[in-house]
């Protein structure tokens, strides 16, 4: 089982930044798929940002252009960087690695974007 840690989560207010990091217990390199995910209380996990092995960047459609995502093969660590966060993105935000043969979730990060 791949253990996953994350960090950076917290209270900012509109138009703020934020970066969250992931902290993984293998080597990233060897991995299929990176990324974040996020969830609001009620509704589907949904996607925010991944990266391929190969190198393709997938971002959700409420994210794009204000999000990005990054991986550190060196470290294994992946992150997003959020600008412009908007109360919508008020969530727990959980990272995510795919394997060959298995997927892991962290245990979610709290972002909560409010005045």
């Amino acid at each position: 089982q791949i253990q996953l840690v994350e960090s950076g989560g917290g209270l900012v207010q509109p138009g703020g930044s934020l970066k969250l990091s992931c902290a993984a217990s293998v080597d990233i390199s060897t991995l299929h798929r990176v990324g974040w995910y996020r969830q609001v209380a009620g509704k589907e996990r949904e996607l925010v940002a991944t990266i391929s092995r190969g190198g393709l960047i997938n971002y959700g459609d409420s994210v794009k252009e204000r999000f990005s995502v990054s991986s550190d093969t060196v470290k294994n660590t992946v992150s997003l960087h959020m600008n412009s966060l908007k109360p919508e993105d008020t969530a727990v935000y959980y990272c995510y690695v795919e394997g060959r043969w298995t997927a892991s979730w962290g245990q979610g990060t709290h972002v909560t974007v409010s005045s």
